[in-house]
């Protein structure tokens, strides 16, 4: 079993991020994202969990961890999460991640490992780099448009940004809609203090002189 080399330590800041063995794609429908997502909401609380006693009006209670931001693609996932309590990062993610497992083995009849390894990590401990997180994860979905969008010098601005701003699998939706219910701000810095404020820093990425 690969050790985690990360000691994540309360009141600090950390970059998740882990994909499917071998690139495989992990969310194969629209019913997957939104399994995972219930996932995010329900496995963050101090409270034992039994799935199948769980309704629609589930209140999770106090949580483990604070998660800021975060993105769902295809093959892989992003949160940045604050380390709330000692332990909650590893108890969270354990919790998800082997939910999510055995519901997708379920669901597609197959066996054996679904993520490549240990989940990944990388502490925020700058705040250039914090700020920085909260536009690289929401710029994740580009990739599905325009997968070189950095290089390309003829990439439409606008359109890259509707489509952030429309996709349905990150953070930028509760942001966006001011409903907050995996996402906590108040545990983050308030660098983007409504949609204006997001939408104006994404657009400065994309309109990043490449001369």
């Amino acid at each position: 079993m690969a050790l985690r080399k990360q000691v994540f330590v309360p009141g600090e800041y950390y970059h998740l991020y882990n994909r499917g063995t071998e690139k495989r794609v992990i969310f194969l429908d629209e019913q997957d994202y939104h399994h995972f997502l219930f996932l995010m909401y329900i496995c963050n609380s101090e409270k034992s969990i039994t799935l199948r006693n769980i309704g629609e009006f589930f209140d999770c209670g106090k949580t483990i961890v604070d998660i800021g931001v975060f993105s769902l693609m295809p093959n892989h996932f992003h949160f940045l999460v604050y380390e709330k309590i000692e332990g909650g990062i590893s108890t969270y993610m354990r919790k998800l991640m082997t939910g999510y497992s055995m519901y997708f083995n379920k669901k597609y009849k197959r066996t054996g490992k679904l993520y490549e390894g240990v989940f990944k990590s990388r502490h925020a401990n700058k705040d250039t780099y914090l700020k920085y997180l909260y536009s690289y994860i929401h710029l994740n979905s580009t990739k599905l448009i325009d997968k070189n969008w950095r290089e390309n010098k003829n990439r439409n601005p606008k359109k890259l940004l509707e489509y952030v701003f429309s996709y349905p699998y990150s953070s930028l939706k509760e942001y966006r809609d001011n409903k907050f219910k995996i996402v906590n701000p108040s545990a983050f810095p308030a660098y983007f203090k409504n949609p204006n404020d997001h939408k104006k820093e994404l657009l400065e990425w994309f309109d990043f002189d490449d001369a």
